[in-house]
């Protein structure tokens, strides 16, 4: 199964179990590139949010016009820091941005009990580091891919490129399909190996 990538300078389309790994300055303009990814040619998606509560996603989705009736949202920080949760269908909770078992999990139940053409936002995978560390994210991340490639749907992954060395940033894009590199100034690279 194939899906849109409606990302410039990139392919048309992505094969389904490809993972993207979208390397950015911290203070580059991410959310454009990643609801752009998530509405098109979709339909259910699962926000792992590292960097903001379910709020700000759903305020993130709403303004940037994606359906919210497709998402589903995983917030890691309003447990650790303490803020109120609303009970809803589409918003699960983990502990905190370290609980990366929890995280895996979710998406494994994302995908078992969704159907059709599925996409996963992790943001961000530099969030996560900061938690827990660059190996424990590494092989996170490798279980999400395996967990895409397992059921025909696509994932973005956020990592910053200021804030992780140089052999870090190689060691993270070799293990994705594709990665789409956001200069300063807004400009997008994509590159993907087609297998």
């Amino acid at each position: 199964m194939d899906y849109t990538l409606a990302i410039e300078n990139g392919p048309e389309t992505i094969p389904g179990g490809t993972g993207l790994l979208l390397v950015h300055p911290s203070i580059g303009e991410t959310d454009r590139i990643d609801t752009d990814f998530l509405k098109t040619d979709t339909d259910a998606f699962l926000v792992v949010s590292t960097r903001t509560t379910a709020r700000e996603v759903e305020q993130k989705i709403e303004y940037y016009d994606v359906d919210e009736t497709k998402a589903t949202i995983l917030d890691t920080l309003s447990v650790e820091r303490g803020y109120s949760r609303r009970s809803a269908d589409d918003v699960y909770y983990v502990s905190a941005p370290d609980d990366l078992d929890g995280v895996v999990d979710r998406v494994a139940r994302f995908l078992e009990e969704s159907e059709g053409k599925r996409r996963v936002s992790v943001d961000s995978l530099t969030e996560m580091a900061y938690y827990a560390d660059d190996d424990a994210v590494y092989n996170a991340a490798s279980e999400i891919l395996e967990l895409l490639k397992e059921h025909d749907a696509v994932g973005i992954f956020h990592l910053s490129e200021e804030v992780h060395e140089v052999a870090t940033l190689d060691r993270f894009s070799d293990l994705f399909d594709g990665v789409i590199h956001l200069d300063d100034d807004g400009t997008v690279s994509v590159e993907v190996r087609m297998e």
